[in-house]
Order: C-alpha cells, then structure tokens, then sequence
C-alpha cells in the first residue's frame, strides 16, 4: 500500500487555463436489471472496434443529469477524457427509476449505500461482461463524492459480488466519504486511487487518510493523494468557488460546503485516473 501526499500550488477556481474537452465519445441509452429495479444507463464508446477495457461511473448525491434532465457536463467530459483514452464508460442512473431527485439535504437512508448502489455497480460491471465489446476482466470502477463512497463499498475485502463474473479491475474514488468505513475497517480487494481536496468541507481528508493508514497491511494496493487548497468537486470543468448551505452532511456539521474547480488538482486527477485505470 502507498500513502502519497501530493504537494500541489492552490488555484481556487479558474486561475488558470482549463485544458479543452476531448472530442465527444459516441453515446447510447441502455437498460438492466438491478435486482427488481430496472436501472436506466449511459454509454460512452470510444473510437475503434474493440473490445475495450470499460469503466463503470457512479454520480454523486445530485444525481446523474443536471438542469432538464440532461446528463451533467461534469460526468460528460470525464466520460469524453475516458473515451479518448480507450475506455468505454457506463453511468447507470441510481436515483431515477427509485424516484429520487437529489439525496444530498436528506439524512433519510433512501439508498444504502452498502447495498443498492453497490448492487448497482455491480449489475452494471456484469452487463458489460457481457456485451462483445468489452473486455470482461477489464471493467473498473469509478465514482465521484457519494459515488465515491459508494465505489469503496463496493470493492471492500467483504463485498465481493458472487455471480461467477470477473472482479472489477481497479477502482478510482474522487472525494469519497471515510468515516463509516474506516470504523468498519475497510480495506480493499483490488488496487484502489483515491483522490481529495485538502481543504475538503463536506468529506474529510483527514478521516480518508487515517482510513487508509488503517488497512496497511491487509489491504490491496492503495494510492492517496490529497490536494492542498482543493474544495470538494475540485474535477469540474467549469465551476467559480461557492458556498452550499443546507447539505445534510458537513465535515463541520453546520450544512454549509465549499464546492469549485481547483485547476492544479483537477489537470492532475484527468492525467492520474486514465493511467491508473489502464494498469
């Protein structure tokens, strides 16, 4: 296991150039089976004839689409940047077909996140499996904040899906949540990245660090980097420093969270998450 601690300059916001989007991957709607739910998902196929190794992305507490149910620019350009570098990328939607518009403000469990977003990522990694353009033990898997909590649920040492596929490869888990599950004491069971902002007011830097620290020893291959300066949602492609209020979890529990691009950290993260899933 590796613990890194990435010294990076702070740019809040958008103090510098953001490098431009990858040409657009082509993209299809599909439908599968998660349990008794039927799980609406986006396809991303890079160019070429495969098959190809696949990622499977998991959205964070806002859902999958933005404004007017359209898919978020943010899942968007990772899933272009994906393609680019020869990935096919699979968002299944959790929130739309349970009716869910947004957990973020809500303490309510209406999604485990032990359970049905882990069910989730794992129906997704099978249909992938099982479609001829995809290499079936290359599927990993990635997800963003609560998505990225919900990915390190998902590859923890006692979660292991048992229907008789391939494992996920690798996983990525951008600003993921720790403290539940270091008081579990997870470790992980494939070769997991973890990245975060330092300066982190809705998932804590600190707690990941001390969660990994905890599994040394029993855990497969994890690299930590944390991000001096960086907010949460540091990735985005476009978005000036802001202040959220009424998020029903805070590192400081009073609901209000920092989210905005951090130039140095996410130029950083789009060259680190490719070369990690292509190990």
């Amino acid at each position: 296991m590796r613990l890194a601690l990435l010294a990076l300059v702070t740019c809040a916001a958008v103090c510098a150039t953001v490098p431009a989007i990858a040409a657009p991957a082509q993209t299809q709607a599909v439908e599968f089976k998660s349990g008794d739910v039927s799980i609406k998902a986006v396809l991303f196929m890079p160019e070429g004839p495969g098959p190809f190794p696949a990622v499977v992305g998991l959205h964070g507490c806002e859902g999958l689409n933005g404004p007017g149910g359209v898919l978020s620019p943010h899942y968007r350009e990772w899933a272009d940047r994906l393609g680019k570098a020869g990935f096919a990328v699979l968002y299944p939607d959790s929130f739309g077909p349970r009716g869910i518009e947004t957990q973020c403000r809500s303490r309510g469990s209406v999604l485990r996140a032990s359970r049905q977003r882990v069910a989730d990522a794992n129906a997704a990694r099978v249909w992938l499996q099982q479609q001829p353009f995809v290499k079936p033990d290359r599927v990993s898997l990635a997800g963003w904040s609560s998505g990225g909590t919900n990915t390190l649920w998902a590859v923890r040492t006692r979660a292991r899906a048992k229907d008789g596929k391939p494992d996920f490869r690798s996983a990525v888990a951008l600003y993921p949540g720790c403290t539940r599950l270091d008081a579990l004491a997870w470790a992980a069971r494939v070769p997991t990245l973890i990245l975060i902002g330092g300066a982190d007011d809705l998932a804590s830097a600190r707690q990941c660090e001390k969660m990994v620290a905890n599994a040394r020893g029993r855990s497969a291959r994890v690299s930590f980097v944390v991000y001096p300066g960086a907010y949460h949602g540091f990735d985005h492609p476009h978005e000036t420093l802001q202040v959220r209020s009424g998020y029903a979890l805070s590192a400081n529990a009073s609901g209000r969270v920092h989210t905005g691009t951090n130039v140095a950290a996410r130029n950083d993260a789009l060259r680190r998450v490719p070369q990690w899933l292509a190990r």
